[in-house]
Formats: structure tokens, sequence, C-alpha cells
């Protein structure tokens, strides 16, 4: 298939007047195709739980996930890891995301960068068999994205891609492809559009069940919070309230006895332990809350 038959290149018909509307009208014709963006996203499901499945079984041998991608889609990929350690306290280098022109494109666009071949295999050079490599490209094929997953694959790594086309590049170098196909932007090509909202709703998706695969969310509490401002302590100590049913004053007193630790606090309460005995049962339950408290 060649760039040009791409479905995100083609001319959205259904779009072919934006700039004769007013400003409510293209607002509400783009907010019309961003409607079909959910229901695509529901149809890769089953890939996308495939992904978390083979990501969860190698991060419990100590692998990291390590998300690679250039531009609009390399930016949703940094933005999705580096939300995973406030949310969930996941360590930094344990899922990650390398960008096509490093750490400086996510600012300004690096010219060429999504091309450079020998900076892709580079940028998984470090990969190892426990990790997992995950290559985002609305188009299936950025070339900086495949030389990774190439790359990642020969050095034993499991892989996974995200595309937003059908019968992507990119299905060539992954163990599961997830293809979202989000067909023709309301404005031609611009795949920030919806092929990024496709790729902004998966990736949430797929770190988020794995957080919770990984015993990291309690009910549909996020008990692995950091409380590192005001919003997020004050978020902590309302946690620690619902899960162990106390009034706030018991909640801060066991969030200060246990350093901030939401689920050592609420072992605390829960089980009336100290807090260095709630840490030894967490260590030993693998840091899953409900199994410390006998509901599982």
């Amino acid at each position: 298939m060649t760039f040009d038959e791409l479905s995100t290149e083609r001319a959205n018909p259904r779009t072919a007047d934006l700039d004769r509307l007013d400003t409510v009208g293209v607002l509400e014709r783009l907010n019309d195709e961003d409607q079909l963006v959910a229901p695509a996203v529901r149809l890769a499901l089953p890939d996308v739980a495939r992904a978390v499945e083979l990501a969860f079984e190698r991060w419990q041998l100590g692998g990291r996930v390590v998300l690679f991608g250039a531009g609009t889609s390399g930016r949703l990929a940094a933005l999705d890891a580096a939300e995973l350690g406030p949310t969930f306290g996941t360590p930094a280098d344990r899922y990650l995301a390398r960008m096509a022109g490093g750490p400086g494109a996510f600012l300004a666009a690096v010219e060429g960068a999504e091309d450079d071949v020998a900076a892709g295999v580079s940028a998984a050079d470090d990969l190892v068999a426990v990790d997992v490599g995950f290559g985002i490209a609305a188009s299936g094929r950025t070339p900086w994205v495949l030389a990774a997953l190439q790359r990642a694959r020969q050095r034993g790594a499991a892989t996974l891609g995200l595309a937003c086309v059908p019968r992507p590049a990119l299905r060539e170098w992954v163990d599961v492809a997830i293809v979202v196909d989000t067909g023709p932007e309301p404005i031609a090509g611009s795949t920030r559009m919806k092929a990024g909202t496709a790729q902004k709703l998966v990736l949430n998706a797929f770190s988020s069940t794995l957080m919770i695969r990984l015993g990291k969310v309690y009910g549909n509490l996020m008990v692995d919070v950091r409380a590192t401002n005001a919003k997020l302590r004050h978020r902590a100590e309302r946690l620690v309230q619902d899960a162990s049913s106390s009034d706030r004053t018991a909640a801060s007193r066991a969030l200060a006895e246990s350093d901030g630790e939401v689920k050592t606090a609420i072992v605390i309460l829960r089980l009336g332990v100290s807090a260095d005995l709630a840490r030894q049962r967490l260590r030993a339950a693998d840091g899953r809350l409900r199994v410390v408290l006998g509901e599982d």
C-alpha cells in the first residue's frame, strides 16, 4: 500500500465544505467525526487485551514497557508514560517512552527524525528478552518506529504495535497488532485529530488496565498514588477514608504513620497493625491490597 492509499490520507467527503461553515458549524462537524473514534477503538479491544496480557507477563518477570513513536504518536506515548508515576506509583524506568528526534522533539518538530532508521535501531538497542517494545504510528509504517520494533524483536523483546489504518506495515514486526481504523481525517492527513484521539484512548486503556492487573487499583481507587502536591495529598486522604470507612483525622494520622503510602495506611486502619507489619503483608501479597485484606 502506497502512502497516498492510506485511509488517513484520503480526503473526507463528510467535511469537504469545512471552510464554508461558520465557527459552530466547523466545531459540530469535527465533533461528528470524533464520535466515530470510540466505536472503532471498541472493535480493537480484543487485541488491546492480548497486548495487556503479554505486557503483564513480561512485567512479572521484571521487564519494562518501552513505547516508541514519532511526532504526535511520540508525544502521546510520552504523555502516557509520564502520568503513570504520580497516578500509579510506577517507576519511570519500568514504563517509559522514546521519541524520534529525542526529548526535544516533544516541544518542537525535528525534521526528518521519523525517517532516521539508524536512530530507530539505536532507540531499541538496550531492550532485553523480558521487555516489551510498543511501537505507535498512525500510518503503521513510520521508518523510525519500524526500525525500533525490528531491533526490539532482534533483542528478544516482545513487541506490540498500534496503527490507525488497515493492514499496517508494522504487523510484520509485532506479536500483537492493535489496529484502529479511524478512516479519513476531517482535515486530510492531519492525524493529530481522529488518529491521535484513538491512540490516546488505546494508550489510556492499555496502561490503566495493566496497572489494574498489577494490583495498583483497589475497586476503582488508585491506591498507589504518589501524593507529591497538595491536590494529591488531599486525594490520598480521601482514598484512605473511602477504603477504610474512617474519618479524615484517622486517615491523616495513618498516612503520616505510613509516610504517605495509601495502601499501607488502609491496611493500618482496616487490620489495626503497625506500618511495618502492613508493609510486610503488602510485600508478601505482591502489593495486592485485596489479598492482604482477605477479600480475594
